[in-house]
């Protein structure tokens, strides 16, 4: 779950981050009634889950009244890079010394926790990588030691930040990295971390994304969950509780294990075809969940085939077949499907499904000749 900048400030705040004061309005009414209530100047900030708000012109200062209701409007409803603006973030405005970079993410192949911090914030930080990537100062934490106080200090250094901000700097590493697990966070970014000029630092944007999966631990995580930014098909995956990514290409994907379902989306591209969604169902193949994921693709009207790539753990191969079956019967499918479908008892499965093969309805033997049926029945490479 992305969140936006003001709930990613608020969720910082939780952990003891310093942030600047402020609040959301949707209107230029409620825009001027917070800049009163927190004094001027303050900064008017666009909200929206995308980067580029200040070139857009979605970030403005505002030193009285009438400047804030100027801002707030021309910004409201503002299209940045096609998300439309419905909320303004109204912040004290900061004095800045020097701008930095910190976060931390996952390094799934080093198995460790990343975090990365920069005297060069900012600026987006691809951009640091690919100009001067010395500027980036990094780490790997071991999930079971964590993070200390003297390996923070030390990272610190090893960014070059300035000395006066060495304190503040360090413990707010320390609030952000308990933030990334407490929080169960898959990324928690702050840019800018600012240096003010009387020698404070705090957090002046925030970037958060959090495991949707935790929320059984997070109760409050559901008023996340209703703002998030979601298509009209995303929407109607999520409220099959499928998980569901839309893509533009036009070889719909439905996988059992998210692993999978990537593998899937790559292969497709692999051998020319444009995926149009990464959807996993999960462990769950029986025919309820596959007449969802099928309902979910057979509306994206981009959509012009079906890969069914099954790999049977737990859930047998005949189990499977006989939920794509059922499922079948329930949904009027557009377009042809290809099925791949391996692992436990997946001969009994095949053999299953082999009556009802069609023009329209394909078993390929592997992975690799699934997608490519697939992309040829959708029209070729793309």
């Amino acid at each position: 779950m992305d969140l936006y900048e003001y709930q990613g400030k608020q969720f910082f705040a939780r952990f003891g981050i310093p942030v600047s004061a402020g609040d959301v309005a949707r209107t230029p009414d409620e825009a001027v009634a917070v800049a009163e209530r927190i004094g001027y100047p303050v900064v008017v900030k666009a909200q929206v889950q995308v980067g580029g708000r200040g070139k857009a012109g979605g970030i403005k200062l505002a030193g009285d009244k009438d400047e804030v209701r100027t801002h707030a409007t021309s910004i409201l409803g503002m299209d940045i890079k096609g998300h439309a603006v419905e909320l303004v973030w109204i912040e004290v405005a900061s004095d800045i010394a020097e701008e930095y970079y910190a976060s931390f993410t996952l390094d799934r192949s080093a198995k460790s926790y990343l975090g990365m911090l920069s005297a060069q914030g900012g600026v987006e930080i691809e951009t640091v990588a690919d100009e001067n990537p010395d500027a980036i100062a990094k780490i790997w934490v071991d999930p079971v030691d964590g993070l200390d106080e003297a390996t923070a200090r030390a990272w610190v250094e090893a960014a070059k930040l300035n000395p006066v901000a060495t304190e503040g700097a360090v413990n707010i590493l320390l609030s952000l990295y308990r933030a990334y697990i407490e929080g169960d966070a898959d990324l928690v970014e702050i840019n800018p971390l600012i240096l003010t000029p009387d020698g404070r630092v705090h957090a002046l944007d925030a970037k958060v994304t959090l495991d949707g999966n935790s929320t059984f631990r997070h109760p409050d995580y559901e008023q996340y969950d209703e703002t998030q930014v979601r298509d009209e098909r995303e929407t109607h995956a999520h409220e099959k509780g499928l998980q569901y990514v839309g893509l533009e290409g036009s070889v719909g994907v439905i996988a059992n294990g998210a692993g999978l379902a990537m593998s899937t989306v790559d292969v497709v591209n692999q051998v020319g075809g444009s995926p149009a969604n990464f959807l996993d169902i999960g462990g769950g193949s029986n025919a309820a969940v596959m007449a969802g994921a099928l309902e979910v693709i057979n509306n994206d009207p981009k959509v012009r085939s079906i890969f069914i790539n099954i790999f049977g753990g737990i859930t047998k191969g005949e189990e499977v077949a006989n939920g794509i079956i059922e499922a079948l019967a329930r949904v009027s499918i557009n377009s042809p499907i290809v099925i791949r479908l391996d692992g436990t008892n997946a001969d009994e499965g095949r053999a299953l499904l082999e009556p009802h093969l069609s023009d329209t309805l394909l078993m390929a033997p592997d992975m690799l000749s699934a997608a490519r049926t697939a992309v040829a029945l959708a029209g070729g490479k793309q």
